[in-house]
């Protein structure tokens, strides 16, 4: 797949340039360029960037980073049987666990939210930083809700770091998977309130809080755009209305002129 020119390989982050330098510098260059392409397409065009995660996949197999990338490249193109294996496969090389929340989500998109349930339990967890803490909590609760479980679902999710009033990255997801829960248990005024502190808190836009406001509060959007579309589409119609009365009126007074000319002949003769 072409990678553009200013794509050097250089973008790549530091901890995955040590992993590449087990690598010819050749290979590692063409690897870390596949894998910067991966990083850049991932959300915008998944699709493009699971295919550069082959490639990156098929020169360097064995480098934990790869796998871990083309992991989550299929990961985002909802292939997650595969996204399992390469998940499985990047931890069994690199022996870490910052992997196991989103490995248990892929046990979800299988259909099997009570293995992601069992891995909730595992001691793995407890190895976890706080943010992949907070991740494995959003992924038992979305299992719970996978269940018809929602009562449960919103217990799971509540914790010290959903009633803190600090902000972190993952604090506007917390607080919109909660707010998603208590909404669909029927409990719209709490809901209401909880997505209102997960747009607060939502400095990068990660979640959809401002429209599911306006949709409680039944405020309709209108696009502006749209509107400034509809009244230039009919301008010109009428512009050219406009000249064809115009045309229209010009030669009725020609007509008229003719008339006044040939009754000044008549009377000449006469």
């Amino acid at each position: 797949m072409p990678i553009p020119p200013e794509v050097t390989g250089e973008e790549i982050d530091p901890d995955v340039r040590q992993e590449l330098m087990s690598l010819p510098k050749g290979l590692a260059e063409d690897v870390s360029r596949n894998l910067v392409m991966v990083a850049q397409l991932i959300d915008e065009d998944p699709e493009k960037a699971y295919g550069y995660s082959r490639v990156a996949l098929r020169l360097a197999s064995r480098v934990a980073a790869v796998r871990e990338a083309a992991g989550f490249a299929a990961y985002a193109t909802q292939k997650y049987s595969e996204a399992l294996a390469e998940f499985r496969a990047a931890r069994r090389m690199s022996g870490g666990v910052e992997l196991w929340p989103v490995m248990a989500d892929c046990e979800r998109g299988l259909g099997r939210p009570e293995r992601a349930l069992a891995m909730a339990g595992e001691p793995e967890v407890s190895k976890l930083d706080k943010a992949g803490q907070v991740e494995m909590r959003l992924v038992a609760a979305g299992a719970r809700r996978d269940l018809g479980q929602l009562d449960a679902a919103i217990v799971t999710l509540q914790s010290p770091e959903l009633a803190s009033s600090a902000v972190h990255p993952w604090t506007a997801r917390l607080r919109y998977a909660y707010a998603d829960a208590l909404l669909a248990a029927g409990r719209e005024r709490e809901a209401r309130e909880w997505f209102a502190k997960a747009l607060e808190s939502d400095k990068d836009g990660a979640t959809d809080a401002s429209d599911r406001l306006a949709e409680m509060d039944g405020v309709e959007f209108v696009d502006a755009f749209d509107e400034d579309e509809d009244e230039s589409d009919a301008s010109p119609a009428s512009d050219i209305v406009d000249v064809e009365l115009d045309i229209d009126e010009d030669e009725d007074l020609d007509d008229e002129d003719d008339d006044e000319d040939e009754d000044d002949r008549d009377s000449d003769k006469g």
